[in-house]
């Protein structure tokens, strides 16, 4: 199993204004988790062609293996998100053939009556040298580039979600899993009675110190009962890796631990699953 890192930056002026909930960034965090990728970092800007090449630029200089955005490749004003990248890669937009065919067949598919004017072409003006990908459900195609000299692979989603989700599950993903390789995962959450989150924070910091942090992942939950404020406490479990019994060896030392510190303490789980 490699080490994938990956970056999410969501562009649109409505999901900073609440008018649109981020649904994207949850999304497509969630797939990368799942196929064993390790997101570090979401960000959301505006529709401002200076804050996404600023957002590209910093996020390049991070070097996360992917920067996947999200958001603003149609034709109206406010989709910039290609200008912004482009300037942030310091390369000309210019138009591409084969987006333009892209475009073609997104019509014809949709049996729509159309004419390729400047408002519909400014959709395959993509940053030069980069490689246009078919939307299967949408017109935008998705744009790819490779930031050289750095290694991130950037990849232009469009906003709405079925096209985005799409285009992701079929051309995107499947590029991060082959990168990643052999990935195994075990998982579980401990709802715990009359234990707080304090009580158990030392046990964690030692579990936390002594496993390797890209492949083990613990989180708290805390809440109280509303008829005793007795304390209870949901912990959630992630163990992965590329070596099946090295993830189930270690799954099961952490697990013992917690039930063992959990008894000492006198607490009960109240459901193991």
């Amino acid at each position: 199993m490699v080490i994938v890192v990956v970056e999410i930056l969501c562009v649109g002026n409505e999901l900073l204004s609440g008018i649109t909930v981020n649904t994207n960034a949850h999304w497509i965090s969630s797939n990368i988790a799942e196929s064993g990728g390790f997101v570090r970092r979401i960000t959301v800007v505006g529709d401002d062609v200076n804050e996404i090449s600023c957002a590209v630029k910093e996020s390049i200089a991070r070097e996360p293996n992917w920067l996947i955005l999200s958001g603003g490749l149609g034709p109206t004003y406010d989709d910039k998100t290609l200008e912004g990248v482009a300037m942030g890669l310091s390369l000309d937009l210019v138009l591409d053939r084969t987006a333009v065919e892209m475009l073609k067949k997104s019509y014809a598919r949709r049996s729509a009556n159309y004419e390729l004017n400047e408002v519909r072409l400014k959709m395959a003006k993509i940053p030069r040298g980069s490689t246009p990908i078919q939307n299967p459900v949408g017109t935008a195609p998705t744009v790819q580039i490779k930031a050289t000299p750095a290694k991130t692979m950037i990849i232009c989603l469009p906003g709405v979600p079925k096209e985005m989700e799409a285009i992701f599950l079929q051309t995107i993903l499947p590029q991060i899993k082959k990168a990643i390789g052999e990935f195994y995962v075990m998982e579980t959450s401990l709802n715990i009675i009359a234990v707080s989150e304090v009580m158990l924070s030392p046990t964690l910091s030692k579990i936390v110190e002594s496993n390797p942090p890209d492949f083990t992942y613990i989180k708290t939950h805390p809440h109280y009962s509303v008829d005793n404020n007795e304390p209870r406490l949901r912990v959630q479990l992630i163990v992965r890796g590329s070596n099946k019994k090295e993830v189930e060896m270690r799954y099961n030392k952490i697990l013992s631990t917690f039930i063992e510190e959990i008894q000492r303490l006198n607490g009960k789980i109240k459901e193991f699953e």
